[in-house]
């Protein structure tokens, strides 16, 4: 399975983006899809998760309310909307796509490259 994030860009604060994460390969099996993201300096953290099958999703606390994640099956297309954004979700969004919905990033088998989100006014 290969993974491709895009839709990353600088926004101001209070402005809203959206990921996605195009998955081409074995897309005949489903996955658990997550984004986890990275800022300058500091460690890889969960940001949201969606099971295979769309029937349960889990946020990290600091995007709850203002992060939905979602997936267009026909486009086999993960998407992640991010509304109100702040200074402080300045990172690089990684989607990945794994057998077990975790927030655990090591238990995701496949990666994309990483698209990088700058809230600044």
């Amino acid at each position: 399975v290969q993974l491709q994030a895009s839709g990353g860009g600088l926004v101001q604060p209070g402005g809203s983006l959206r990921l996605s994460c195009a998955a081409s390969g074995a897309t005949s099996v489903s996955y658990n899809m997550v984004w986890f993201r990275q800022a300058l300096g500091k460690e890889r953290e969960f940001v949201a998760a969606r099971s295979w099958n769309g029937g349960m999703t889990d946020y990290a606390d600091s995007v709850k309310g203002r992060f939905t994640i979602s997936k267009d099956n026909a486009k086999n297309t993960v998407y992640l909307q991010m509304n109100s954004l702040k200074p402080e979700d300045t990172a690089v969004y990684f989607c990945g796509a794994g057998p077990i919905f975790t927030r655990v990033s090591a238990l995701y088998r496949y990666w994309g490259q990483g698209t990088l989100v700058t809230v600044s006014s």
